[in-house]
């Protein structure tokens, strides 16, 4: 096995190789002044077994584009180089949120990626909780391993649930799915009821609209918000508002992603969520490191990619 890191994401990678006992393979990257790049691998890739890791956030340097572009380069170029298998690690996997034609001449972007994947020969991707995970899977021809960050949030709802009844909320309802996978396993893992609900809202131009109506009991109940990513943040606060309106006793917000983008400190600053608790596929660089300090926790991804890994490398 070898294990590559893309400079974007090689703290992520170090971890991920520290939880395997491995050290990352080197490789080059050479950046030219008209924005083309140039990467390469620093070691013989022949035969092997190997996994790049890339997150496909943009920022802080380079864009998503940009990164989408390196990673697929570099997968191609240990594919030319004799490389077994290929395998892309993408804790934050871009255009995953427009998988559906809503309005006419929309465009599929999840599954172009998917073929962009393709075209390079890679042989395995694994990310970290898609925006719709039947979407995902219908969109790669190759093998594609979608990973759930609920587990990675057990620790916060055990506390939760020790301080009195606790319920799984979505934000939407295209993320009631989510919603239901964490409260079955949480009622497995907690030995006890837990509660889900969902708030109904519209949206149309990335803008919501109307009142939000909260679809479920959340009187008295700490309310944990459970969605796949966090970007303004304006989904949240609008959401733990109308929680707090019917009755929660807390708020707090969980995602696997935390983008904050635009005006997000804003909403991470809103005192109707208690906390944000998102994972390390994204660093929250966007936001005033004091108001994250005190705001937002981030939680290591970096295990539940290394088991992944470990498991594709004992059946390779």
């Amino acid at each position: 096995m070898i294990l590559f890191a893309l400079n974007a994401s090689r703290e992520f990678g170090a971890a991920i190789a520290s939880r395997l006992g491995l050290e990352l393979a080197a490789h080059e990257e050479r950046a030219f002044e008209d924005g083309e790049h140039k990467m390469r691998p620093l070691v013989d890739v022949g035969g092997a077994d190997a996994y790049v890791v890339q997150s496909l956030h943009g920022g802080p340097d380079d864009t998503a584009n940009d990164k989408l572009v390196q990673l697929l380069f570099f997968l191609a170029t240990l594919r030319d180089h004799g490389a077994a298998r290929v395998t892309a690690v993408v804790p934050y996997l871009a255009y995953a949120r427009k998988d559906r034609r809503t309005k006419p001449g929309d465009p599929i972007n999840s599954r172009y990626v998917a073929q962009l994947f393709e075209a390079m020969g890679t042989d395995v991707l694994i990310t970290l909780e898609t925006h719709n995970v039947a979407a995902f899977d219908n969109a790669f021809r190759l093998r594609a391993i979608h990973l759930d960050s609920h587990p990675l949030f057990l620790v916060h709802a055990e506390r939760l649930a020790r301080a009195g009844p606790i319920c799984i909320v979505s934000p939407d309802p295209g993320g009631v799915k989510r919603v239901q996978l964490w409260r079955e396993a949480l009622e497995q893992q907690l030995r006890c009821a837990v509660g889900q609900a969902f708030i109904d809202k519209r949206r149309s131009g990335g803008v919501v609209s109307g009142e939000l109506a909260v679809v479920g009991q959340v009187a008295n109940m700490n309310a944990l918000l459970f969605d796949d990513l966090i970007a303004s943040g304006r989904t949240m606060t609008r959401a733990a508002g109308a929680l707090a309106a019917a009755g929660a006793r807390s708020v707090h917000a969980f995602a696997a992603h935390g983008l904050f983008v635009e005006d997000a400190a804003a909403a991470v600053a809103d005192p109707h969520v208690t906390r944000y608790v998102v994972t390390n596929s994204v660093p929250p660089f966007r936001l005033p490191a004091a108001l994250a300090a005190e705001r937002v926790e981030v939680v290591d991804a970096s295990a539940l990619f290394a088991a992944e890994i470990g498991r594709q490398a004992v059946v390779f």
